[in-house]
């Protein structure tokens, strides 16, 4: 698979950099962008150990209530402050998080050609007064941030479209790559929440839409247009990465049981068709259309589909990332014993 991965990391970036030679239609771009994110993300999740950070039912349940309360205090900052100041504390807020976002992105690449100790051998970096906020990073690691440094300041400087787009498909990745929802029945509660929230502040409140386009911040993709009047097309992080960890899912719960990748392609094909009605939906209307309204129901709709067909119904809902990684961790902890 991993020629496969290589091939969709190329197509990846060649589409990101196409708008700069040749005339490519956004609504295609976004699609195809978007997809090939999340199978790349998906693809970089399946890992001998499950992903660090496993989200509970509650964390679940409060996800839609946290987004509301952050998205309606930007929105206020934004109302009541200068635009400018905001993004001007949100720009450093992001050059250091892009800077890790990328670097992270880029190291499976570079350390390959790197000296194998180079990313073994961790360095700390302690703070003084500060012991808890210890460092711990390798030669690798620093090689890989100094591209996504100078990259990074680019776009601090200029705001150029495709250094935004650059870090926000470095975001989307490192989202899907690294959070797990631990359960179908976890990610099923988020992405119904989800699926409400997105309806509510796009349909029912001018929050989002006015966020979304005051937000100088690679938390959306910009697809250049040629219509002077809407120069970009734009897509949320969020319809990427959200949906993206639950197809993920799907991905690990298929090399779960050493099996062909079935269900992530249910699950895949799902995020595509929703993605693709999304963008039909927004052109008939030509109004801003919450894409999670039609992308959440065809995920789980797809998958849910073929798993009765199949019937593996309980298979699927009693799957369960947490405890896999408790059971390896226990029996790691009984096999150093035994050597000691």
């Amino acid at each position: 698979m991993k020629n496969t991965e290589r091939i969709a990391n190329l197509a990846l970036a060649g589409l990101t950099l196409a708008p700069l030679v040749v005339k490519i239609d956004p609504n295609v771009n976004v699609i195809l962008t978007a997809c090939i994110t999340v199978f790349v993300g998906c693809y970089r999740s399946v890992k001998p150990t499950p992903p660090t950070e496993t989200m509970s039912n509650e964390h679940a349940m409060r996800f839609p209530f946290v987004g509301s309360a952050m998205l309606l205090s930007l929105f206020l900052l934004f109302k009541f402050l200068s635009k400018d100041l905001v993004n001007t504390v949100l720009t450093l807020y992001f050059f250091v998080l892009g800077i890790v976002a990328l670097s992270a992105t880029l190291l499976p690449s570079i350390k390959r050609f790197l000296p194998k100790h180079w990313n073994e051998d961790l360095i700390v970096w302690r703070f003084p007064y500060f012991k808890s906020l210890d460092v711990e990073f390798t030669k690798s690691q620093i090689v890989a941030a100094i591209p996504g440094t100078f990259f990074c300041g680019w776009y601090a400087l200029k705001k150029h479209w495709l250094a935004n787009n650059t870090l926000g498909l470095a975001f989307c990745i490192q989202g899907i790559e690294m959070l797990s929802l631990g359960s179908f029945k976890t990610g099923a509660i988020l992405l119904v929440g989800l699926f409400f929230y997105d309806i509510f502040w796009v349909f029912f409140t001018p929050v989002m839409v006015s966020v979304a386009k005051s937000f100088d911040a690679p938390i959306k993709l910009l697809f250049p247009t040629s219509d002077s009047a809407r120069p970009f097309s734009m897509l949320g992080l969020g319809d990427i990465v959200i949906p993206g960890i639950f197809v993920a899912l799907a991905l690990r719960f298929d090399v779960s049981r050493g099996k062909q990748p079935q269900y992530f392609k249910s699950a895949f094909l799902g995020y595509t068709f929703g993605l693709v009605l999304t963008i039909v939906v927004m052109n008939w209307f030509q109004a801003a259309q919450p894409a999670l309204l039609y992308i959440v129901p065809a995920v789980i709709g797809f998958l849910a589909a073929h798993c009765i067909w199949n019937g593996e119904v309980k298979q699927l809902l009693e799957f369960d990332e947490s405890k896999s990684k408790s059971s390896e961790e226990e029996s790691d902890a009984k096999s150093s014993k035994k050597d000691e």
